[in-house]
């Protein structure tokens, strides 16, 4: 068996034009050396039954060997504020903020500090092993601490005070309960020695949600904290916890407030990675490893959801002691893509042979995109970066009791899947959960992603390069565009080409991506949507931060956890995030069919409908014998129509005119309906008793001359290879194709 994971690496950035630059970041713990390959990608799929693994191998400088060092990832997220004059005060300290505890008894997690671990200075609040806050001051070689009497409680606001008495020499810790009813309160107050007049330490970052291991502005952290922490304000003055709790509740303190140190505002630049301090010190911080903003405070009241309409209601940040935003990893290997290379799919090979051990062959995936403006070809094919991020180190199938039951049938686990399971720190999809509960909102490709590269799970990324492998086998030229310039350029990034075609699964959509492409096909564009459940999820791209985005899953569309409520809005743009159905533009209204059902059992065949004989599609039947079934073969579960598909639906917004060429309506007990589907919950769902649960093939004209073809099937592209080509889903593909690609236009139907 080969071994995918004893190199692991990432390229940035992820995405490169010809001219531009590439970095490698590699790691590995095991090999000293691998020798790298750099290729360009055409089938990214192993399994025997297909075509296998095809690369194209252009020659390369940095081709050869490559030396290798183990590069740790660090994940915790955290807030860093530089050391200044401010923090250095000596004499009396207090601090307060409000806390919404997430995994308290995970471990000891710190809320604020300016410690430094390795010579136990400083100050630090922090949560015991056993829930407990506790605030300790290390001074002159000892350490001084004082320890809540009782534990906090998981998901319940807090406000907490802490400090030092200077001239008393004593210190003190609080706790109180927002909501003291049914057993909530957990108040309480510890007060115990200190020291007096203390030194603390110099070149001493402070650090939100954890604490620094040694000296410097940019230390090494641990400690992290599972939770939301809002408005911490620091005072050099003794510890009052009621007038801390005036000043946290103030959300514009005083500036010029002699005792204020710092008091931080977590709703400002919320879009941004910089924490703001009011006072009038101005300690501003930088977020490290994506912390989620645009959370709830211990003030929301629920009278809006979206935090720009009240952002001083959602003055909260919630770290994670699992986020992993930039692996931080030093570049191995650099190099220029040439002028004259293709766009496409491509990837660093790095292979090694360990000694008695599996052979070693790892992927670093990337894309060279086509020039702005510039098309090399009159066809693009577009591949579906927020969806590769979005599932990027999914563990789902472990973390999800009921994965076999959805399945139907035993998981068997892949080397990828043991691997993430036992290394987490890799950072999860946004389909998984924090080790809080919480789930992951953001995805960013500066980390190794095992399932976006070659061998790796066949769901997305190894699905479109079996359109890829489809395409080059015709001889077909066309270019590579990505969702990322699509998102950043809008409708210009799809105008210079005649067809289009979004491959097996492009789920998530910014709102401008979705826009550009409604202009697109209203200009006259042709767009062939090989795939399903596609234009599903509306998602964000950080306005500074290449490759990241954000989904918020509220409490509809189908769903592998929800948000805390009123935290749908997304904190990269403001936006409403959730289902593209229930933001006014359902799938069926751009390419005419929708996200209906998943059916993981097995795929089916399709059966031609009558429309399919109308002569104004006598083009795209040319050659295909209609009284058999369409796509009884294929590589995902024996068949063209299956895992999630797509159907006809004119309620909501599927084109009057449209010709529903064909249908996949048997889909048998397997097929199961998604959450949305279901307005009241009654037996006689299933695939086999529901004729809604269905993939239906659709074609229609739209303005100028421009039409769409649609599939509504994921399995749909892993059939396109079948017989060496020579089959069904090929020749309509291909007959499609050949029509979208003449110039000739479209004539319009009438409803």
């Amino acid at each position: 068996m080969t071994d995918t994971n004893s190199v692991l690496g990432y390229a940035w950035p992820l995405v490169v034009s010809p001219g531009e630059e590439v970095t490698f970041h590699l790691s590995s713990a095991a090999l000293a050396s691998a020798e790298a390959t750099l290729l360009r990608v055409r089938c990214a799929d192993p399994d025997p039954d297909g075509p296998g693994l095809r690369f194209h191998q252009p020659g390369t400088s940095i081709d050869g060997p490559v030396a290798l060092r183990n590069q740790p990832l660090r994940p915790g997220s955290c807030a860093i504020v530089p050391d200044g004059p401010a923090l250095s005060r000596t004499g009396s300290l207090s601090l307060g903020l409000f806390l919404f505890p997430t995994a308290p008894g995970a471990g000891e997690q710190t809320i604020l500090s300016r410690w430094r671990a390795d010579t136990q200075a400083g100050w630090r609040l922090a949560l015991t092993a056993d829930a407990k806050l506790q605030f300790t001051v290390g001074a002159g070689g000892r350490v001084w601490r004082a320890t809540a009497s009782r534990p906090v409680i998981e998901r319940e606001w807090i406000f907490v005070a802490a400090g030092l008495d200077a001239a008393a020499g004593s210190m003190s810790v609080s706790q109180t309960s927002l909501d003291p009813q049914a057993g909530r309160d957990t108040g309480c107050s510890s007060t115990t020695d200190g020291p007096r007049d203390p030194t603390w330490p110099g070149d001493t970052a402070l650090v939100i949600a954890a604490h620094a291991l040694e000296a410097g502005p940019s230390p090494r952290t641990a400690g992290h904290l599972d939770g939301k922490i809002d408005r911490p304000r620091l005072l050099a003055a003794a510890p009052d916890p009621a007038a801390l709790r005036a000043l946290s509740e103030n959300l514009s303190p005083h500036p010029a407030d002699p005792a204020l140190i710092a008091a931080w505002d977590f709703s400002c630049d919320i879009p941004t990675g910089t924490v703001r301090d009011l006072s009038a010190n101005r300690l501003d911080g930088t977020l490290r490893q994506m912390p989620m903003r645009a959370a709830t405070g211990a003030n929301w009241d629920g009278r809006t959801v979206h935090w720009t309409e009240a952002p001083e209601l959602y003055g909260a940040i919630h770290f994670h002691s699992d986020d992993m935003h930039d692996a931080g990893w030093t570049p191995d290997l650099r190099f220029t893509v040439p002028e004259t290379w293709r766009s496409g799919f491509y990837a660093l090979r790095l292979r090694a042979r360990q000694e008695s051990e599996d052979p070693v062959e790892s992927f670093v995936s990337f894309f060279v995109r086509a020039p702005l403006g510039k098309p090399r070809a009159e066809l693009a094919f577009v591949a579906s970066t927020a969806t590769f991020l979005a599932y990027a180190n999914s563990a789902l199938r472990l973390d999800q009791v009921h994965a076999e039951a959805m399945l139907e049938g035993l998981i068997a686990l892949s080397r990828d899947d043991v691997y993430l399971q036992e290394h987490r720190e890799l950072g999860l999809s946004t389909y998984d959960t924090h080790s809080d509960g919480s789930g992951w909102c953001y995805s960013t490709a500066k980390r190794p992603i095992l399932n976006m590269r070659p061998r790796g799970a066949t769901l997305n990324y190894g699905n479109d390069t079996h359109i890829i492998d489809w395409l080059e086998n015709a001889g077909q030229a066309y270019d590579i565009i990505v969702d990322d310039d699509i998102h950043r350029h809008g409708a210009q990034a799809l105008a210079p080409y005649r067809c289009v075609i979004t491959g097996s699964h492009p789920e998530y959509f910014s709102r401008t991506m979705i826009e550009a492409f409604d202009s697109y096909q209203r200009g006259g564009g042709r767009h062939m949507y090989l795939g399903g459940n596609g234009f599903y999820w509306r998602i964000g791209w950080h306005p500074t931060e290449p490759h990241a985005m954000e989904i918020r899953r509220g409490m509809n569309g189908l769903r592998t956890w929800e948000g805390e409520p009123g935290e749908n809005a997304l904190s990269f743009t403001g936006e409403p995030s959730g289902l593209w159905r229930a933001n006014g533009r359902p799938p069926q209204r751009l390419v005419g069919v929708g996200f209906d059902a998943q059916v993981f059992t097995r795929s089916y065949p399709y059966a031609w409908r009558e429309p399919a004989r109308d002569p104004r599609v006598a083009w795209a039947v040319e050659g295909i014998d209609l009284d058999t079934p369409l796509g009884n073969f294929g590589l995902r579960g024996g068949g063209a129509a299956g895992l999630e598909v797509d159907r006809v639906e004119p309620t909501l917004g599927s084109p009057p005119h449209l010709l529903w060429l064909a249908t996949a309506d048997r889909l048998d007990y397997g097929g199961v309906p998604t959450l949305e589907e279901l307005r009241t919950l009654h037996r006689g769902t299933m695939g086999d008793q529901n004729a809604r649960v269905r993939a239906d093939i659709a074609f229609f004209p739209t303005a100028q001359g421009g039409a769409v073809f649609s599939t509504g099937s994921i399995a749909w592209a892993c059939a396109l290879s079948h017989n060496g080509y020579d089959n069904t889903v090929s020749r309509l593909t291909g007959n499609v194709l050949r029509r979208f690609l003449d110039p000739a236009p479209f004539e319009g139907f009438d409803a």
